[in-house]
């Protein structure tokens, strides 16, 4: 961005050129992922892990949420809150991790406890949590973007590994069909405000940061996964370690 501010569409241009050089389907993680070239205890990791950030995402959106100053967007916003939290027992977004997590054969207890987390899991979701919190809410909103790229990356993910993996099924994979729908749906609405609010350069430039955090928690997990179970496999202690038999 130049000390400018520039147009809307130009904005958009600049924070989809993010996506397509940040976004976490580039990392070699994920691609060894979709690509069925992890063994299954790296799977169970990457679905523990994952774990923390999923249920940590409503309480993400909460803390916005209380930040909101209209009814609509509060409407708005809460919808997020009922895609992941469910308005039942047993329904939502991290309830259908849980049966991920169940469906590769790990403990739910143990899953939930969070005892197994790698430390950088739990410091990059904790610092996105914090970053909705602290930020303004042009910033917050705009950092929910990278929503913009999930679903190349979902159908990358569900085909991958049904195509490679023998323990995985489609019951297993339930967590992502409904978010082909809820993402474009939350990125559309994401989207559309960013552009009407992010009108002076400053703001354009947060707009722009905002999204480049959010790509950077995203890879940072990954990253993270990809030292202790790929190379070189330096699992921190407390860290969960898979079954040697």
């Amino acid at each position: 961005m130049t000390g400018q501010s520039v147009s809307p569409d130009a904005l958009e241009d600049a924070l989809r050129a993010i996506g397509a050089e940040r976004y976490h389907n580039l990392h070699p993680f994920h691609r060894a992922l979709h690509g069925g070239t992890l063994t299954r205890p790296q799977v169970q990791a990457w679905a523990l892990n994952r774990y923390y950030y999923q249920c940590r995402i409503p309480a993400k959106d909460a803390t916005l949420l209380a930040r909101l100053p209209t009814a609509e967007l509060r409407r708005e916003w809460r919808r997020r809150l009922v895609d992941h939290d469910g308005d039942a027992p047993g329904t939502g977004g991290v309830a259908r991790w849980l049966k991920l997590t169940d469906g590769l054969g790990l403990d739910r207890a143990y899953v939930e406890s969070l005892d197994g987390l790698l430390p950088a899991t739990r410091f990059a979701v904790d610092a996105y949590v914090a970053f909705v919190r602290d930020r303004s809410i042009l910033e917050a909103i705009a950092s929910s973007l990278t929503e913009l790229f999930s679903p190349t990356i979902i159908s990358e993910r569900v085909s991958g590994m049904l195509r490679h993996y023998d323990f995985v099924t489609p019951e297993t994979l339930a967590y992502f069909q409904p978010r082909l729908t809820q993402a474009p749906r939350d990125s559309d609405f994401a989207l559309a405000y960013v552009r009407e609010h992010a009108r002076t350069a400053g703001q354009q430039t947060a707009v722009l940061n905002a999204l480049k955090f959010k790509c950077g928690v995203l890879w940072a997990m990954l990253d993270a996964l990809d030292y202790a179970y790929v190379a070189p496999g330096r699992i921190p202690p407390g860290a969960f370690r898979p079954d040697p038999s």
